[in-house]
């Protein structure tokens, strides 16, 4: 059995540019290992591993619209947007494409460097893909990165919308596959894996995390990052989320998540997905400015922007620029993009929205 004193120097440098070798073949005892490192080694080492790889004070900034809202037919216990919960979360259609854009245009103008559009779908219907490909690629025209999260997806919804021009797709584990059953019944673990693979042979970039707080023990935090750390390639985007409880679903009175757990969470994350943006997600209202700092320096270096994460309050852009001031983060920027030369692509979009044939029948 590794120790933390000898997991410390089993991941040590190496290589003539002093960086992390990548590995795919993390063990369950090694990762639980990292998990009992004393705190304080346990940051360091992410924090060392982290400056290898990224500038330690820069954050990759996206913002997160709801494209479509509620009644959703999966059975997930922490989702107030699962028509089986009564939530009081009012249900709404498919967005229309200008309305997306409008939004759009107004995150990039806020500081986001990714636009991410989110469907309470269990898969995308083919009556809806023509709307969600022509957002993906108006967004696309004004210079944003593009996410997507649609639920499952099948090899060619998943080649459709990598020939729109989709940077990534989101698709979480959530858990580890030992945990999974407890929190939903309507889609198997295989499934979620399987949507992975057809993301990633679609030439497409992966965002795939999970969620924490859910009632789970470190066995399962465990298995859930060696889930993602094991993948023949890392996910680009690895968002850690920490439960919003929301009263009306079954996880509404769960016991809260021990913070320096999350904040464990996160260095590991970072340690065995050295290339990844780790993104801090969901649960960052619940989260004070020092555990939010304590996050940066384990690793995380994404954030969403803006007041809500498709149906859950977030800090306030305001909120955001302070605490970034206070600690010398800036938002990352994209070096393909030149904000002067996407000023007539936003212009354009929009214009180009006024054509009410691109638009979704919100009725329908």
């Amino acid at each position: 059995m590794l120790t933390a004193q000898s997991s410390v120097n089993q991941y040590s440098a190496d290589g003539a540019n002093g960086h992390t070798s990548l590995r795919n073949d993390w063990q369950v005892q090694e990762i639980t290992d990292l998990f009992a490192m004393p705190f304080n080694d346990l940051l360091f080492r992410a924090q060392t591993v982290h400056r290898q790889h990224f500038d330690p004070n820069e954050v990759q900034v996206s913002t997160l619209l709801s494209i479509k809202t509620g009644a959703c037919p999966e059975d997930c216990k922490y989702c107030p947007q699962s028509a089986r919960y009564d939530t009081g979360l009012e249900v709404e259609r498919l967005m229309k494409v200008k309305e997306v854009l409008a939004e759009a245009a107004a995150a990039k103008a806020a500081g986001a460097s990714r636009f991410c559009m989110g469907a309470a779908w269990k898969n995308p219907r083919a009556k809806d893909m023509p709307y969600v490909l022509e957002m993906v690629r108006e967004v696309k025209a004004m210079g944003l990165e593009t996410c997507m999260t649609l639920g499952m997806l099948d090899n060619d919804q998943a080649q459709q919308l990598a020939d729109a021009g989709l940077d990534y797709y989101n698709h979480n584990l959530d858990t580890s596959p030992e945990f999974y059953s407890s929190i939903i019944t309507t889609r198997t673990y295989q499934d979620r894996l399987d949507t992975l693979t057809n993301v990633r042979d679609a030439g497409m970039k992966v965002c795939a995390g999970g969620i924490v707080g859910m009632g789970e023990n470190l066995r399962d935090r465990v298995g859930l990052l060696q889930q993602l750390a094991n993948m023949p390639i890392h996910p680009e985007s690895v968002p850690i989320n920490m439960l919003v409880k929301v009263e009306g679903t079954p996880l509404d009175q769960v016991e809260d998540l021990e913070p320096f757990d999350f904040v464990r969470t996160i260095a590991v994350a970072r340690i065995l997905m050295p290339q990844s943006h780790v993104r801090l997600s969901a649960g960052r209202e619940e989260m004070n400015e020092q555990m939010q700092a304590l996050c940066f320096m384990a690793g995380a270096n994404s954030i969403f922007y803006g007041d809500r994460l498709l149906t859950t309050d977030n800090p306030t852009a305001t909120k955001d620029r302070r605490l970034f001031e206070k600690l010398g983060i800036r938002p990352e920027k994209r070096e393909d993009v030149s904000d002067e030369a996407h000023v007539g692509a936003i212009e354009h979009a929009l214009q180009s929205a006024e054509d009410e044939q691109a638009f979704y029948n919100a009725g329908a």
